[in-house]
């Protein structure tokens, strides 16, 4: 390394605040802070701007109707169809242009202009209605990364009948309850999909799921493995291919839903055990996925545009389908791993796409810094032009080097925080106005109004840690849980006696600290805290200072059982390439959580691995590894995309 990059790393590890770059701020779609007033002094009003981003049949006669709160109501008695602002609007200007770029696991790769895409959801809604689907029917999807997941989103949305995605990584048993749930009489599934070039059967496990589902299903099954998997057709079952072309050319007019009808359900896990269906309808949520990627992702028509997330997370409802298809841009979808057939796959599709915004989870960005710069320094990423990060707080080190590697430094890097709940953003800057802080996903945006604060609901004030919550309602937010409106009420409400806040609180179970510019930063779920020695402690906050380490790629931070303190830090360390599992960095890993938190978060045990175990959308799970640091029995691991991880870690800690 060269003296001058030396100096340069040097600098960019002492700096706190990163202004936006002036190219990207002179072409922004949104560019003046003066929004945020304008949402102050309008209020609720002040959504109308996100409204006005779609085509409506007719207009709302009120923005927000909160008269029976929190069933709030968004743009009441307005009329439109998603399907149709996602398509039709777009087909005089946007018609041979791209809507979705799509490139299989083994190369494969398939272009849908706007008219191509438009002419198969027409397809395919006939085809729905003639398989008996109707309007308010629920239908669900239980899918990989194909174009046909969105086609059939698109083509349920047109005939309104709201969909249920099931990620395809999950297991039977949760199709079967999901759909159960749902009272969904219709799914469409595939015969199975590849990862890292090995075809996987994924129609054998929705057989299975539809055996516990106590209604008969009508089943339609799109072919995505060819000849490398024969799959024979049941009664009930229909092949999409076969369902399309006998509706070649079908057009169907798009029904007229009410904003507040149900565009679909998603389910999200609970802490009962059972999972919850969330409510997000039509003319709310559908705004404010075009507004929040209008604003903070800055999609334009002409970009070619990345959310590396699956459609099977609400990331993927947002932010690939609805946000970037109702704004005319181009997105990309790919079905395969970041590392497979080589560790450079999506830096070479950034490159051979001409991607101008990446937004992806800070798990990936930590593989890729463990995999090493020189990947994507052998591609040319110059068509980027903003950064994102979702799913999880991303510590300051992951920010650089994402800053750094990826943007070149003249990409702004958004940080956004928000929930399935949430339908869309909720805190982080807007990357043409609000200076970034690495580590800190930002203020709550325009129209939003968030805050940190104690069990009775008061602020914290800054630098003190809290209970994230937003004050006042929102057009992307849930209406409520599906056919259970106590639970909505119960787990998402609170009503505070203090007389400056609203009645209502939406909790969303988050830790979180504010900083004196209002920044927010996130510190994981509430249940994400270590009680060692009457100290709460964030597990966010130690893994953010153990990760700052020099040589180290990520950390898993747990509370294991301990006589004197209650509980006590475990940490599962991954190392970087090249770097030696050794005392002095172990070492040099207490040091680091003492300088940032303290010697009360002094690890007990911090245990070397070449993995942590995950689910398959990627998710840490730490019961295993408080399991583990326990001594206890280990519960269920048949979710977890690397099973065999666990015994590894055990030897491990056994021999530590």
């Amino acid at each position: 390394m060269s003296d001058e990059e030396v100096q340069l790393e040097a600098r960019l590890e002492e700096q706190d605040v990163f202004e936006p770059p002036e190219s990207f701020v002179e072409q922004a779609n949104v560019a003046d802070p003066a929004i945020y007033d304008e949402f102050e002094e309008e209020g609720p009003d002040a959504w109308e701007r996100a409204a006005d981003l779609l085509d409506w049949e007719s207009e709302w006669d009120q923005v927000l109707d909160d008269s029976d709160a929190p069933f709030y109501e968004w743009f009441t008695d307005g009329k439109l169809n998603a399907s149709e602002n996602c398509l039709d609007r777009h087909l005089d200007d946007r018609g041979e242009a791209a809507a979705i770029e799509w490139i299989g696991e083994l190369g494969e790769k398939r272009t849908y202009s706007y008219s191509e895409l438009h002419r198969e959801v027409n397809e395919f809604a006939a085809a729905l209605r003639d398989l008996g689907v109707e309007e308010d029917d629920v239908v669900t999807m239980y899918m990989p990364m194909i174009p046909e997941l969105p086609v059939a989103m698109l083509a349920c949305a047109r005939i309104g009948a709201p969909h249920s995605v099931v990620f395809a990584g999950f297991s039977a048993d949760a199709l079967a309850t999901r759909m159960e749930s749902a009272d969904s009489e219709y799914l469409v599934t595939c015969d199975g999909y590849y990862r890292r070039g090995d075809p996987l059967p994924h129609k054998e496990k929705a057989n299975e799921g539809l055996e516990d589902v106590g209604h008969d299903v009508e089943t339609v099954v799109v072919d995505r493995l060819d000849d490398d998997y024969d799959h024979p057709m049941k009664d009930g079952e229909h092949d999409y291919d076969e369902l399309v072309g006998e509706h070649a050319g079908a057009t169907v007019e798009p029904v007229t839903r009410d904003a507040e009808d149900m565009l679909f359900l998603m389910y999200t896990s609970g802490t009962t055990g059972q999972p919850k269906g969330v409510k997000h309808t039509t003319g709310g949520y559908l705004s404010y996925a075009a507004w929040t990627s209008h604003a903070v992702l800055d999609v334009k028509p002409d970009d070619t545009y990345w959310c590396s997330a699956d459609i099977g997370w609400i990331t993927g409802h947002s932010y690939i389908v609805y946000g970037p298809l109702a704004l005319g841009t181009t997105t990309v979808m790919y079905e395969g791993t970041p590392d497979y057939p080589e560790k450079d796959r999506l830096w070479e599709i950034v490159d051979e796409y001409d991607v101008t915004q990446l937004y992806t989870a800070p798990t990936a960005i930590r593989a890729f810094m463990k995999w090493g710069k020189e990947y994507p320094d052998s591609h040319d990423l110059s068509s980027l032009r903003l950064l994102g990060t979702v799913g999880e707080p991303i510590n300051p080190r992951a920010w650089k080097w994402y800053y750094k590697h990826i943007g070149k430094e003249s990409c702004p890097v958004v940080d956004t925080w928000w929930q399935t709940e949430t339908g869309g953003m909720m805190l982080t800057t807007l990357p043409a106005i609000g200076e970034m802080k690495p580590g800190t996903a930002g203020p709550p945006l325009p129209g939003i109004s968030a805050d940190v604060v104690d069990v009775s609901g008061d602020p914290v004030g800054a630098g003190k840690a809290g209970y994230l919550v937003v004050n006042q309602p929102w057009p992307g937010m849930l209406r409520t849980l599906y056919k259970n409106d106590e639970r909505f009420v119960d787990e998402y409400w609170r009503e505070y006696s203090n007389p400056d806040r609203d009645e209502w609180v939406y909790f969303p179970e988050d830790g979180a600290k504010i900083d004196e510019g209002g920044y927010i930063t996130v510190l994981g779920r509430v249940d994400d805290v270590l009680n060692v020695s009457g100290h709460r402690l964030g597990t966010m906050e130690i893994e953010s200072a153990i990760v700052g380490v020099e040589g180290v790629a990520e950390a898993a931070v747990v509370g294991g059982d301990h006589e004197i303190k209650g509980e006590a830090v475990y940490a599962y360390v991954i190392t970087e390439d090249g770097t030696e599992e050794t005392e002095a960095l172990k070492e040099r890993i207490v040091e680091g959580v003492e300088d940032a938190i303290g010697p009360i978060a002094r690890p007990e045990a911090i245990i070397f691995t070449p993995e942590l175990p995950k689910t398959r959308s990627g998710k840490i799970m730490r019961r295993l590894l408080e399991e583990i640091a326990n001594g206890e029995e280990l519960g269920d691991t048949s979710t977890l995309r690397n099973p065999d991880v666990v015994s590894d870690i055990q030897s491990k800690m056994s021999g530590d």
